[in-house]
């Protein structure tokens, strides 16, 4: 099964957000999550950064700088040669620092080349960039850099690129936006999309603390014969409408409000889930070989991503195992602080022991997810980030940031656990730091950035993949768990204790078998 997931209400894929910082934010000093704006926003980014070879490359960031100047002033030319030629000598006069770098006879070469094209274009006024031309690049050049298979799914970028404006109309926003959806459709990636602006900013509200719907994260399935059918649940907000009314995950919504999901996109089903408080949606689901149709209502739904509560287990007094149980539902901005909150407050209770519950668990900030990994480690590789040639960045723990590394610790996963959840149940897992009991999760192992673009419109784009600790390929596998757990084991704190406390039920796990390699 091969799934996109996206929180359509209650959590957040697994992005790295765009900052207005045109460079890498360093969250410490063995972490560097780069927030990325779009590069024809941001001509900073054409630095080398080498974090392997702890250095910069001042020339080649010269180089590259002098020439996305020059290029951003070529596309926005209006392709008559005497404009044009203008614009070269001005960029000839500026160029000192190229010159220096450049041999005087590749400078020579570079010269004629620009002014044959130059020549060459000016005879086709087709080729005259207008506004909308201008935002096609953008969006062009930001797959061009950002995009993790440099194939570019078996064909010519560049070539693309002079097809697609020579044939494409974009005359107005709407065509332009069609012409980039076309082009990303070449790539034959359902992670990478285009998102207007109004779903460029619904899909950042998943960092919040709430939202307004109905409390599903949702995905893409894919039948045994590759054909689509319809949107696969992820996840149920616990408390959340679609949990009250019993959807649970693996459930497939075949219409939202009549309309049919199976050539729907997910961000436009989550659009339709989304709405004002008070009003209702219609969904229309099949659960095993039931269909359902329910009526739910919109409501605000907390994204409060962590629930707590001590167990005692029973014991000869002061000696009773005090286990602190703690469920993460998603990886929003408040993450990783109400971890290191409920940690302090369940050691306050003196517990001997720690279960994290994973189950359900979509994913969403991936800087999120590495900070909770540093909270368990004392030391250790967190995750590899890799592209087409190999390992491009390693995120690592040296325990500067440790709280609870010496606990005991479980941690509960199943089908729904993805993207983030997944990175982080695979660096407890291969660090040995953890035992992981449940079902093998979800298996989503590409990570994407959003991009924003000048006109409040954005692009997710996979930028890379990841491999766990012990450079375990996850993607459409999963993390796979030390044990089962058992079948009618329940997925709220209250029925965990139970299940920790009665020998006679039939979901008990003795605490010998739940922190056992």
């Amino acid at each position: 099964m091969s799934m996109e997931v996206v929180p359509a209400l209650s959590s957040f894929p697994h992005f790295t957000l765009p900052n207005t910082n045109p460079k890498p934010t360093i969250i410490s000093s063995n972490l560097q999550v780069l927030l990325w704006r779009s590069p024809l926003m941001n001509a900073q980014l054409n630095h080398s950064y080498s974090k392997r070879r702890g250095c910069i490359s001042v020339v080649g960031a010269s180089r590259r700088s002098l020439w996305s100047q020059f290029s951003n002033s070529y596309d926005r030319c209006n392709l008559e040669l005497g404009k044009c030629i203008g614009r070269l000598r001005k960029f000839m006069n500026s160029s000192e620092k190229m010159r220096k770098h450049v041999s005087s006879t590749l400078f020579t070469r570079f010269v004629v080349s620009v002014l044959m094209v130059s020549f060459a274009v000016s005879n086709s006024p087709s080729w005259a960039l207008n506004e909308e031309n201008l935002l096609f690049l953008e969006a062009w050049r930001t797959i061009d850099r950002a995009y993790v298979d440099k194939t570019f799914n078996g064909q010519s970028w560049f070539r693309y690129r002079e097809n697609a404006l020579r044939n494409e109309p974009m005359n107005t926003r709407e065509e332009t936006y069609t012409a980039i959806k076309k082009m990303l459709a070449t790539l034959d990636d359902p992670f990478t999309r285009f998102l207007e602006p109004e779903k460029f900013k619904s899909l950042r509200s998943g960092t919040k603390s709430a939202v307004t719907g109905v409390g599903l994260s949702i995905g893409y399935p894919t039948a045994p014969d590759g054909s689509p059918a319809g949107l696969v649940v992820i996840s149920a907000a616990p408390g959340g409408p679609a949990n009250r009314a019993g959807i649970l995950s693996g459930d497939i919504i075949l219409a939202i409000n009549d309309t049919s999901t199976d050539s729907m996109g997910i961000y436009d089903a989550a659009d339709r889930l989304q709405g004002s408080e008070g009003s209702s949606v219609e969904l229309t689901i099949r659960s095993g070989q039931e269909i359902k149709h329910l009526a739910l209502t919109r409501e605000k739904v907390s994204l409060n991503p962590v629930k707590s509560r001590l167990c005692v287990i029973p014991g000869s007094g002061k000696d009773s195992p005090r286990i602190g149980y703690i469920k993460l539902t998603t990886f929003n901005q408040n993450a990783s602080g109400a971890i290191r909150e409920a940690i302090n407050t369940l050691r306050n209770d003196n517990v001997n022991a720690f279960v994290l519950d994973l189950r359900d668990n979509s994913g969403g900030l991936f800087p999120e997810g590495i900070e909770i990994a540093k909270i368990w480690l004392d030391k250790g590789v967190i995750v590899y980030i890799c592209d087409s040639r190999g390992v491009r960045d390693i995120y690592d723990t040296d325990g500067s940031s440790a709280l609870a590394t010496s606990e005991p610790l479980a941690v509960l996963v199943n089908k729904g656990t993805a993207s983030a959840s997944e990175i982080l149940a695979g660096a407890l897992k291969d660090n040995k730091r953890a035992v992981l009991f449940g079902e093998p999760t979800f298996g989503k192992g590409k990570i994407q950035s959003v991009f924003q673009l000048s006109d409040g419109s954005g692009l997710a784009v996979t930028v890379a993949r990841y491999e766990t600790p012990d450079h375990t390929d996850i993607d459409k596998v999963g993390v796979i768990p030390d044990h089962p757990l058992p079948r009618s084991f329940p997925k709220d704190e209250e029925g965990f204790c139970s299940c920790l406390q009665d020998p006679a039920s039939t979901c008990y796990v003795n605490r010998g078998q739940l922190f056992a390699r």
